[in-house]
C-alpha cells in the first residue's frame, strides 16, 4: 500500500495543491468531501487528506429504496454510508452523516412521480445536483468552515478570463457535464473536482495503492432509488393512479390502436413495449397526453425536432461568440444549435437545431457547450417538429 502522504504525486506528478487549486500552504486549509461510499468520492477523499490539508468527509443520506421498491438495501443509506465511514477512517478523517431523506424524497422521488404522471421524462440527478447535494452540501461545507467542497464527479473546473469555468471531463466515457449544467457561478467558487482529469482506470489505481475497501466496488448503472431500471415500479409505489389504462392513438389518423397499461409506463421516443401490430411501419411514441391519459403514437419521423424552448435556465460564465453546440440526452452527442433568446437567470429561451434532433422530450435537459465548456442549460418544455402530424398526413 502507498503511503498516503505519496498518494497525490502519484496522479501525473501534480501538486497537491493543483489537483484541489487551493493556495498554498496547503496544510493550512480545510478540504469537505462530499463522500457517497462509491470508488470516486473514496479516492478524491485520500487526495484531499494527502495533501496536508485538514480533510471532513460529508455524507447525506439521501434515501432508502427498500420502502419504495420492495427490496432491501439502500443508496446515500445503508451499505454506501458504512463503506464511506470505514473509509474515513482508515485515512483517519472526521467523518459526518446528515439525514436528508424527507427532504430527498420531495425533491427527488416525488417530483419524479409526478413527471411521469405528467408525461415528461425526468432527469432526477440533475434535480438532485441542483438542490440536496450542491445547494445543502455546500452550506454545510461553509458551515465547518472549509477552503473548498470537492466532490467525485468527472468533470473539470477551469480558470478563465471570467473566473472559474465548467469544462467537460477528460474521459469522455466518464464525463458527467450534463448532469452538472444548473451549478451556479458562486457555487463553482467553491466546488473542486479533482477527478475530472482521469480516467476510471486511474481512479482504480489510486484506490488500490491507498488500499481502500471499497477500490473495486462496482460502478453504480442505475438512478440510485430505481434499482433495476424499473422506473414505473417506483412511481408506481409513490402514485399508484398511474398505471391507469387509456387509449393508443395514431398521431396520423386520430385512430384508436389499442389500450395501454399506464402513461408512467411510456416516454417520447419509445419503440418497445406500445405492442401493437399490423402496421405498415414501426411506431414510436410521439407524445403523451396526461389529462386524457393518451399514448400518441406513429412514424419516426413525426420525432424529429427543429427547436425546443427551454426553462429556468442557468448561465456559467459568459456566452461565447462563437458555435454552440446542445445534448438534449446525457449519452447523445452534441449537436450544433443557435440560441435564440437570452440564457440565465432562469429566463426561458429557445435553442434551434442545425439539423432535425430525434428523440427530444419534455422534462429532459438540453445543456448548451461552446468547445468542451459548459455555458448552461434548462428543462425542455415544449418541443417544435419538423413535420407536424397534420402536415405529414397530407
Amino acid at each position: 500500500m502507498t503511503a498516503l502522504s505519496d498518494l497525490a504525486g502519484l496522479v501525473a506528478g501534480l501538486d497537491p495543491a493543483d489537483l484541489f487549486q487551493l493556495p498554498a500552504p496547503v496544510n493550512l486549509r480545510r478540504i469537505v468531501v462530499a463522500m457517497s461510499g462509491g470508488v470516486d468520492s473514496s479516492v478524491v477523499a485520500a487526495l484531499a487528506a494527502a495533501t496536508g490539508a485538514e480533510t471532513i468527509g460529508v455524507t447525506l443520506q439521501l434515501y432508502d429504496y427498500g420502502a419504495a421498491t420492495g427490496r432491501k438495501g439502500a443508496c446515500c443509506a445503508g451499505d454506501d454510508i458504512r463503506d464511506a465511514r470505514a473509509v474515513a477512517d482508515s485515512l483517519g478523517i472526521a467523518h459526518y452523516v446528515f439525514d436528508h431523506e424527507s427532504q430527498f424524497r420531495e425533491e427527488v422521488v416525488e417530483r419524479f412521480a409526478d413527471d411521469y404522471m405528467a408525461g415528461r421524462t425526468p432527469i432526477p440527478c440533475i434535480r438532485c445536483n441542483m438542490g440536496p447535494k450542491f445547494t445543502d452540501l455546500l452550506t454545510m461545507a461553509r458551515d465547518l468552515g472549509a477552503d473548498c467542497l470537492a466532490t467525485g464527479h468527472y468533470v473539470r473546473r477551469v480558470m478563465g478570463p471570467a473566473g472559474a469555468e465548467l469544462h467537460r471531463a477528460t474521459d469522455p466515457a466518464r464525463d458527467q457535464s450534463y448532469f452538472l449544467y444548473g451549478t451556479t457561478e458562486a457555487q463553482l467558487d467553491f466546488l473542486r473536482f479533482p477527478l475530472g482529469g482521469l480516467p476510471k482506470t486511474e481512479t482504480r489505481r489510486l484506490a488500490e495503492a491507498a488500499g481502500l475497501r471499497n477500490a473495486a466496488k462496482p460502478d453504480s448503472q442505475d438512478i440510485c432509488f430505481v434499482p433495476d431500471d424499473d422506473y414505473a415500479k417506483v412511481v408506481t409505489k409513490v402514485r399508484p393512479e398511474g398505471n391507469a389504462p387509456g387509449p393508443i392513438v395514431h398521431a396520423l389518423t386520430g385512430e384508436e390502436l389499442g389500450t395501454h397499461r399506464g402513461i408512467i409506463h411510456y416516454t417520447v421516443g419509445q419503440r418497445r413495449g406500445i405492442e401493437i401490430g399490423g402496421q405498415p411501419e414501426p411506431l414510436y411514441v410521439t407524445r403523451i397526453e396526461a389529462e386524457g391519459r393518451r399514448v400518441v403514437v406513429g412514424p419516426r419521423r413525426l420525432l424529429g425536432v427543429a427547436a425546443a424552448r427551454i426553462t429556468e435556465t442557468n448561465r456559467i460564465g459568459p456566452l461565447p461568440e462563437g458555435p454552440l453546440t446542445a445534448k438534449v440526452r446525457s449519452l447523445a452527442k452534441p449537436v450544433p444549435i443557435t440560441l435564440d433568446g437570452p440564457l440565465g437567470e432562469g429566463a426561458d429561451t429557445t435553442i434551434r437545431f442545425h439539423d432535425p434532433e430525434y428523440g427530444v422530450a419534455p422534462g429532459q435537459a438540453a445543456v448548451i457547450y461552446a468547445g468542451d465548456r459548459v455555458v448552461g442549460g434548462g428543462w425542455i418544455e415544449g418541443t417544435t417538429p419538423v413535420e407536424s402530424p397534420e402536415d405529414a398526413a397530407a
